[in-house]
């Protein structure tokens, strides 16, 4: 078990080191185990104001964070339903995003997008990833709710609970391990969204995958490899955050 746990240690750390190289590097020729010239000219372009990298930067932060707790709050009330009634035929409705070919449904929002005037606008960014957001914290709750006991909800309302304090002091407690856990995904998935945001966004509202993938374009190594960093750190800050809070919480 341990060699096979330092194997994935270094499958999931190799890459990382790999990049902050090359984000340093300025030339590095086969077969040198090191680059032969280091420069920090990459670091500098990513952070120069002809970038755009806060923009960038920003409205990644605010949509992902918008889409995460509007798919999970819209999610609830489906996923809650579907674990109490597992052979419901709004299941394979409520999933089907997760599973149709993701160009496809592109194609289909892009055109109801344009008629509806919400192409090139941040408010049509975020409608567009509630589409794969949502399904996937349908998925994540219902499970979650299928392990919660209902039972202490009958209990709190015959005791004369109101419906906002059985979920406040009853219900959401209970769930809450699941429902962070589905924030944290639904942040993810939002965040690494490219093809929806450029189909929809159109250039207009820019976000880092859309500003890692013209880096690419652009054939500068050391500059794509700092962009690919700065794409990465988030959502590795959020997952260390988050894994401790639910680590220490669940103890």
């Amino acid at each position: 078990m341990v060699p096979l746990a330092l194997l994935l240690a270094l499958q999931a750390v190799l890459p990382l080191v790999l990049l902050l190289v090359l984000s340093w590097t300025l030339r590095w020729y086969y077969p040198a185990l090191l680059p032969g010239e280091w420069s920090a000219r990459g670091w500098a372009s990513l952070l120069s104001p002809e970038s755009r990298l806060p923009e960038a930067l920003g409205n990644s932060l605010w949509v992902a964070a918008a889409s995460a707790a509007l798919g999970t709050a819209l999610a609830c009330p489906a996923a809650r339903a579907l674990a109490r009634r597992p052979d419901s035929p709004l299941r394979v409705p409520l999933l089907a995003p997760l599973l149709l070919p993701a160009f496809a449904a592109v194609m289909g929002v892009t055109v109801v997008f344009v008629r509806l005037g919400l192409t090139d606008t941040g408010a049509g960014v975020l409608l567009a990833h509630l589409i794969p957001v949502t399904p996937y914290a349908v998925a994540l709750l219902t499970a979650t709710f299928e392990r919660h006991d209902g039972r202490l909800e009958e209990q709190a309302r015959s005791l004369g609970a109101r419906r906002a304090q059985v979920w406040c002091r009853v219900t959401l407690p209970a769930v809450w391990p699941g429902l962070g856990a589905c924030l944290a995904v639904c942040f993810l998935v939002s965040w690494n969204e490219y093809l929806l945001t450029l189909m929809v966004g159109g250039g207009a509202v820019l976000t880092l995958p859309v500003l890692l993938v013209a880096t690419t374009q652009g054939g500068d190594t050391a500059l794509t490899a700092a962009t690919a960093l700065v794409t990465l750190l988030p959502p590795l800050l959020a997952y260390a955050a988050l894994g401790t809070r639910f680590r220490v919480a669940g103890a």
